[in-house]
């Protein structure tokens, strides 16, 4: 096996992550080692990340595993219980190099993340594999506590990244060649909450497309609806880099069930949030995650978060339906029926399959700006998927008639612009 290999199980954060962790292991020249940075959000990621681990093993029984993120944060002895693992490294730790070549008496190297209290400017990489898209953190940890959330446990209180080396690493993967940067973080919402002396969210980010001329595109992942700050409305406003293209952690849109998972924000901020990004920016699409089948979900309450869909305008959905975590909150709470959770669920995708469908259609005949990735594929603004029928130049930005639609793929179909 030439060199240290790196699995991603999870979030775009351990994407991000997961490429500081291959840079370490060459560094360290960590040959004839498969890395796991495993995700913790659901149950089933932690199966997933046991059952990847016993694969690997299967597949490559003479190289060494070491096994990383939040599931390994969380359970460190069941993880280096199972005998396909030689090391477990904690979330603060697989961020210093240092420790995925150390060694000690026992194979876990886990700290309390709890007990961490500033962001660990990570290293400055220089791009991200096979992307023309990159990420940028923010900020670490969470200082939420919704009731169906294990995550900040594994990531500990919410600590903002410097600005400087935020800007420091845009600069350098715009001079890498990426055109298209992502902040990233557990809680980017909360950037700057945690020192006054620090910008808001949209003022950093307003600070680096002042800063970075390079940079062709900027956006921020998933926001919290209780608070997105004026300067993201303003930036949206006037800001032609600062990409129409938001995604909501909504997870609901009904009080009840809001406050059962100790959310932030009610069923009418939410509106309204929406309808005053949409005075600042006419043409943004929205995104969100919404759980189906929360504990003591009744139909009407469902209903709520399914119309939902309609009366905000949401576009693209992440669908989660309720798993069961016996450790947070939430897994004490009465349960819904698995057949009725399965059935929401179904539901909400059906909702967000005619949403995007209807986006879709309103596309076709029309002129869209395409930053063109592999195989002639590319993505708009407002981060819709496109296939395109002609070569160009990855990383570049080309401007596109929309000539169909896909209906199954939920994609564009584009020709170059006369």
């Amino acid at each position: 096996m030439p060199g240290p290999r790196v699995i991603t199980l999870g979030c775009r954060l351990n994407t991000l992550e997961s490429e500081i962790i291959r840079s370490q292991a060459d560094n360290a020249e960590l040959d004839d080692t498969i890395i796991v940075n495993t995700c913790a959000v659901t149950a089933q990621a932690e199966r997933q990340a046991r059952q990847t681990i016993r694969r690997l093993r299967r597949d490559n029984p003479e190289v060494q595993i070491i096994v990383t993120g939040c599931a390994a944060q969380l359970k460190p002895e069941e993880f280096a219980s199972m005998k396909e693992v030689d090391r477990v490294i904690g979330n603060s730790e697989k961020m210093i190099g240092g420790h995925l070549s150390g060694h000690s008496d026992t194979n876990i190297d886990v700290s309390d993340i709890m007990d961490v209290t500033s962001a660990i400017d990570v290293p400055v990489i220089s791009g991200f594999e096979n992307r023309t898209r990159a990420f940028v953190q923010v900020q670490q940890g969470c200082d939420h506590r919704c009731t169906f959330c294990i995550i900040p446990f594994a990531r500990g209180p919410n600590r903002s990244v410097s600005p400087e080396h935020i800007i420091k690493q845009v600069q350098t993967l715009t001079e890498n060649g990426h055109v298209e940067v992502v902040l990233t973080g557990v809680d980017v919402s909360s950037f700057g909450q945690d020192d006054e002396k620090l910008p808001t969210l949209g003022m950093l980010a307003r600070t680096i497309l002042d800063r970075v001329d390079a940079l062709k595109r900027l956006r921020i992942t998933s926001l919290d609806p209780a608070f997105v700050d004026d300067d993201i409305l303003h930036l949206l406003a006037d800001e032609e880099r600062f990409m129409p293209h938001l995604h909501l952690s909504l997870q609901a849109a009904d009080d009840m069930i809001l406050k059962r998972m100790k959310r932030r924000h009610t069923r009418s901020s939410a509106i309204d949030l929406v309808n005053r990004v949409r005075t600042a920016r006419p043409d943004v699409v929205f995104g969100a995650d919404l759980i189906a089948g929360f504990p003591t979900e009744t139909d009407e309450m469902f209903e709520n978060t399914l119309k939902a869909v309609n009366e905000m305008g949401l576009t693209y959905l992440h669908i989660f339906p309720y798993s069961e975590r016996p450790d947070t909150p939430a897994g004490k709470m009465p349960g819904v029926h698995n057949a009725t959770i399965t059935k929401r669920a179904k539901y909400l995708r059906e909702a967000g399959d005619l949403a995007l469908h209807k986006y879709l259609k309103s596309k076709e005949g029309k002129a869209v700006e395409v930053l063109v990735e592999k195989n002639c594929t590319g993505h708009t603004q407002h981060f819709t998927p496109v296939d395109l029928m002609f070569d160009a130049p990855i990383g570049s930005i080309v401007d596109v008639n929309v000539i169909a639609i896909n209906e199954e793929k939920g994609r564009l179909i584009a020709g170059l612009a006369a």
